[in-house]
């Protein structure tokens, strides 16, 4: 029962720093991409547009109230952030699935910054199970995890998410994969404000250590990235080779879900495209971001992988793709799932999923040297599905299971 005290006082402590520093506009930025992403095509428009609603709702509500609180003590922060961040209510054993929202989608927006200023509520990276990071000793991860195997399926989450949103709708890729072909689920947490390149390289050696601990001989390791984590798996191999890592060797297959690797439309737009993007549902939350975007937002404008794509460099200034280009793997079996709202002939199903565009999930690029040369039989589209439904749409889990098995 200890840790539970302690947990909310960190949580406090860190919701009374970002309070001091944030803004209304920064708190309803988040909201409003929360409630875009999270209605699907077709459903009915919140009662408030870019609001959300229950317990969500009363988070955000709580935060720009907190935002506006002008010499209040400790006392008064207490009574406004306990009720939404749910300290209280569930178990130290369980994590609490919506705090944990919550601080995910604050970490895509202001991570880097929450990192900088050694705010309790910036993201650690850690591999974990059930919501509990695990510790990467051979004994500890075999009383952690009875069920390991030879087969290993490592998931890595995407921008202002979280390892407990691979479930979703009450499925789970991972889970599934488990019950289906054996395979052992271990998830990422990452804060996915920070560059994607930091998050590689703190993912190649987490992965480096999980390998050499892991209490099964491995017969198989796969990687399944949604969105960003694609990204951060594809420098995390680039670190690993760099720095002699095992791992890479091990490594039989590489998927990504919904992945920009050439970048997203809707952070390249920047601060100068506001028309544009409140045209796009999804993405008019983003058009009130300006220079508050994390950097890890900024690095989906090409997709960078690498420190030499953003160190010394404005990373809000307007610039060509010059990004230093990394190849799919030769030795590793690549795959790429895309999306698109889109019905299968229609004009605009290359406008893609959303959020990330046909042709950047497909690694397709007009300069042939920059493209991504996946296998025609390694690549898969679903139409009318957006960006999230690739996390438990059945035809995904279908083509899943059937490139792994």
């Amino acid at each position: 029962m200890a840790s539970r005290p302690a947990s909310r006082r960190s949580d406090l402590r860190g919701a009374a720093r970002l309070a001091t520093d944030a803004t209304t506009g920064l708190a309803d930025l988040v909201e409003a991409m929360h409630e875009r992403i999270a209605r699907l095509p077709g459903r009915e428009p919140a009662a408030v547009p870019g609001r959300t609603s229950g317990i969500t709702g009363l988070v955000y509500k709580n935060v720009r109230g907190v935002a506006r609180v002008v010499g209040g003590s400790i006392d008064a922060l207490l009574g406004l952030l306990g009720p939404a961040l749910g300290a209280d209510r569930d178990p130290p054993s369980r994590p609490n699935a919506k705090r944990e929202a919550l601080v995910a989608a604050l970490n895509g927006v202001l991570g880097d910054y929450l990192a900088a200023t050694d705010n309790p509520l910036a993201t650690p990276m850690a591999l974990r199970r059930d919501g509990h990071a695990l510790e990467l000793e051979r004994e500890a991860l075999a009383r952690r995890l009875p069920d390991a195997g030879g087969r290993l399926l490592v998931l890595a989450h995407g921008l202002c998410m979280g390892d407990l949103q691979w479930l979703r709708k009450g499925h789970d890729h991972g889970a599934a994969l488990g019950r289906d072909l054996g395979y052992t689920p271990v998830y990422l947490q990452y804060n996915s404000g920070c560059h994607i390149s930091l998050n590689g390289r703190a993912f190649a050696r987490a992965l480096e250590r999980l390998i050499a601990q892991w209490p099964q001989p491995l017969e198989r390791l796969a990687i399944l990235g949604h969105s960003m984590g694609g990204l951060v798996a594809r420098s995390a191999l680039h670190w690993a080779r760099l720095e002699g890592h095992r791992w890479p060797a091990r490594l039989d297959d590489l998927v990504f879900l919904g992945t920009p690797h050439h970048g997203s439309p809707l952070e390249r737009a920047g601060h100068w495209a506001d028309v544009v993007l409140e045209a796009t549902p999804y993405a008019a939350p983003f058009a009130r971001l300006g220079k508050v975007r994390s950097a890890g937002i900024t690095d989906l404008r090409h997709g960078n992988l690498v420190d030499e794509d953003w160190v010394g460099r404005d990373r809000f200034a307007r610039r060509a793709d010059d990004r230093q280009h990394l190849p799919l793997p030769d030795d590793v079996r690549c795959y790429a799932v895309a999306a698109s709202l889109a019905a299968k002939g229609s004009p605009a199903r290359r406008l893609g999923d959303g959020l990330v565009p046909l042709a950047s999930a497909l690694g397709r690029h007009r300069d042939p040297a920059r493209a991504l040369r996946f296998a025609r039989d390694r690549q898969w589209v679903g139409y009318e599905m957006g960006h999230l439904d690739l996390l438990n749409h059945a035809d995904v889990y279908a083509r899943l299971r059937q490139w792994l098995a």
